[in-house]
């Protein structure tokens, strides 16, 4: 069973920036893919972006909006994925959330969630 808890959200102003942590626990972090997804209020949840396993060469996608703006990346040596936003606008606002898959597929996790609110 594999843990995901979030930190590093928090009330900043337009084009500000942050940087969101996920710590993993109870499995083995370099076989899982890790992505954020934001859930906007009166929203769904939507991808923003996504790391891919170690096995799978460690590549990144991102949701068109945040290109150039956020970056994902992965510490393998500390099990804790970030990503880090910059240029940050009103409407990047929402409740992240950290998620897992293993590579193999199948097997996947949430976090609960941290708050980002981006405001002036």
């Amino acid at each position: 069973q594999v843990q995901l808890v979030e930190s590093g959200g928090g009330l900043v102003q337009p084009g500000g920036s942050l940087r969101l942590s996920c710590v993993a626990s109870g499995g083995i972090f370099t076989d899982y893919a890790m992505a954020w997804y934001r859930q906007a209020p009166g929203k769904e949840r939507e991808l923003v972006a996504r790391i891919s396993s170690v096995p799978n060469g460690g590549t990144t996608y991102y949701e068109d909006d945040v290109k150039g703006r956020f970056t994902i990346s992965r510490d393998n040596a500390k099990n804790t994925a970030y990503l880090q936003m910059t240029s940050l606008k009103p409407e990047d606002t929402g409740v992240y959330y950290c998620y897992s898959i293993h590579w193999r597929g199948g097997v996947h996790y949430w976090g609960k969630g941290t708050l980002v609110t981006v405001s002036s």
